[in-house]
């Protein structure tokens, strides 16, 4: 049944975010996810030394150190190897993408939806734009030749609505954010611009950090940093105004990044699959095979490569006048 409270709901209507602390139990929901990404990285690190790219497969490492020496060693940050999602362009057959059970089970855990179905209702669609996000310490992160800038670094102001196409403006996209680990200040928690959502769709450009709200529109507001714990979670509107700080601390800020809306509405990204996390009115039409899960999006991968689709998958253009 929904979890939110009634002052809980509020507090997300009028200031457009909202933390729950404790939601999900770190014991059953994450470490199993932490345990199924060991193997994803032990895959990675396999395959680079074998191709004579890292010297090394640190076997004997802990994760995130291991993660992290991999990256460095490499010179380059693997994000797409763990993401349970695919790039908006040039996916090719081997393309690769982690959508494991452990994953997948996260997605439809009982105690997130019941917090979800709060606010979006019973009808619980699980929207396909999500994403892991693995970042080690921006210091010994591998940088961008062109920029000089860390190749995975902190999140530029946006809104989560500025990267899905117009087709989705009028629906309700609900943005679910979680720490596996701690997200303190150091290690690159979120900010919020509280009551940002009122002012609507931002002009957003492209800088070398990333997809930006243009400088001179981003409100004024002070921001408000979110520190939070494993097992913790963000929910934010699809306009809220949010960024993410440097890593400046000694371990990798892991975090999930997950979407859900009512069913029947449109994603933004309609080349991408998303499934039925709950139905109150038809549960034989929900998702709970993970194997199901991780073939729509192998499906998907063999589709694009096949046909060379690039979307477009959001509006913004490099030659609109307010990003000179």
């Amino acid at each position: 049944m929904p979890s939110i409270t009634t002052e809980q709901l509020e507090h997300f209507h009028e200031q457009g975010y909202l933390v729950v602390e404790g939601l999900l139990d770190p014991e059953t929901v994450i470490d199993p996810v932490i345990r199924e990404y060991e193997g994803v990285l032990d895959r990675l690190a396999t395959e680079l030394h074998a191709a004579g790219t890292i010297g090394s497969t640190y076997q004997d490492l802990p994760f995130q150190e291991r993660l992290t020496r991999v990256y460095a060693d490499s010179g380059k940050v693997h994000a797409q190897y763990f993401d349970f999602s695919l790039p908006q362009g040039n996916v090719q057959p081997e393309t690769p993408f982690w959508a494991g059970p452990a994953v997948f089970n996260t997605l439809v855990n009982e105690a997130l939806l019941d917090a979800v179905e709060s606010i979006v209702g019973p009808e619980i669609y699980s929207n396909p734009v999500q994403h892991v996000r693995l970042k080690p310490p921006e210091r010994l992160t591998p940088k961008n030749a062109d920029t000089g800038l860390p190749q995975l670094g902190l999140t530029p102001w946006h809104q989560d609505n500025g990267v899905v196409l117009p087709e989705a403006d009028e629906g309700e996209i609900l943005t679910v954010w979680f720490s596996l680990t701690e997200a303190s200040e150091r290690h690159g928690c979120l900010q919020v611009l509280p009551g940002s959502h009122r002012r609507g769709l931002l002009h957003h450009c492209r800088r070398p950090v990333g997809l930006t709200v243009v400088e001179n529109m981003l409100p004024t507001q002070t921001p408000v940093s979110l520190p939070m714990q494993a097992g913790d979670v963000l929910f934010l509107t699809q306009l809220t105004c949010h960024s993410s700080l440097s890593n400046v601390s000694d371990e990798v800020r892991w975090s999930f990044d997950l979407r859900y809306q009512p069913i029947g509405k449109p994603t933004g990204r309609p080349a991408f699959p998303g499934f039925v996390a709950r139905s109150r009115a038809n549960p034989d039409s929900e998702l709970r095979d993970p194997a199901g899960w991780e073939r729509l999006w192998r499906d998907t991968r063999d589709r694009m490569a096949r046909k060379q689709e690039k979307g477009p998958f959001n509006r913004w253009h490099v030659e609109d006048a307010v990003c000179a």
